[in-house]
């Protein structure tokens, strides 16, 4: 895979971040190293409306974290590859290493190149420029429908993914037919009284 100007740890661990916290991908390139608890697998993060609001990792990233801060101590916790331009807001620079914070653009376009033939498992790797791949944002609810279909409650959801409605949680946790058929068969009494 072509990363650009993003090192490959970085990807991995945020698109790692990104799914297993089903935060909002805004909200975790917005994370510095000081809002990390890697010890706890939990974080800080600053939900919409400024509210500040924690999440809960799992250990696949929490083990890429301590490779990817190195030795840094603050500063933005995704970095490109590149030095910091000139006028470069200094909460998105990274004043141990010169470099910038990964911005929200860069980092859907770097996922929607490398999901083109996994969104399009068909197509072959010669029409890879003419496909389009899948974004962050598809990538943050696949987390939440996933827990839905494992049978996560809706408090659950709700807390998990910060959604302020059930209403909106509707809308990103999307059950597939054979997980629902599933849960019908799991629940049916016919099978229950053959157990």
């Amino acid at each position: 895979m072509e990363f650009g100007q993003v090192d490959g740890l970085g990807l991995q661990t945020f698109w790692k971040m990104l799914y297993e916290s089903a935060a909002r991908a805004d909200e975790v390139l917005c994370l510095n190293v000081e809002d990390l608890y890697p010890q706890d697998k939990r974080g800080r993060i600053t939900a919409r409306a400024g509210r500040s609001s924690g999440f809960t990792g799992s250990p696949a990233p929490a083990q890429l974290l301590p490779r990817l801060i190195a030795r840094r101590t603050r500063g933005p916790l995704f970095l490109t590859d590149r030095k910091a331009p000139a006028g470069t807001p200094a909460l998105d620079v990274c004043s141990e290493t010169g470099r910038t914070r990964l911005s929200y653009r860069r980092a859907e376009e770097i996922f929607e190149e490398n999901t083109r033939l996994l969104a399009n498992p068909l197509a072959s790797p010669e029409d890879i420029e003419d496909l389009n791949g899948w974004t962050l944002h598809r990538l943050r609810h696949s987390a939440l429908t996933h827990d839905a279909e494992g049978g996560t409650s809706t408090p659950t959801l709700l807390a998990r993914s910060r959604h302020a409605s059930v209403r909106s949680l509707e809308r990103s946790a999307r059950p597939g037919v054979d997980a629902v058929a599933r849960h019908v068969a799991e629940r049916d009494p016919a099978a229950r009284r053959k157990r």
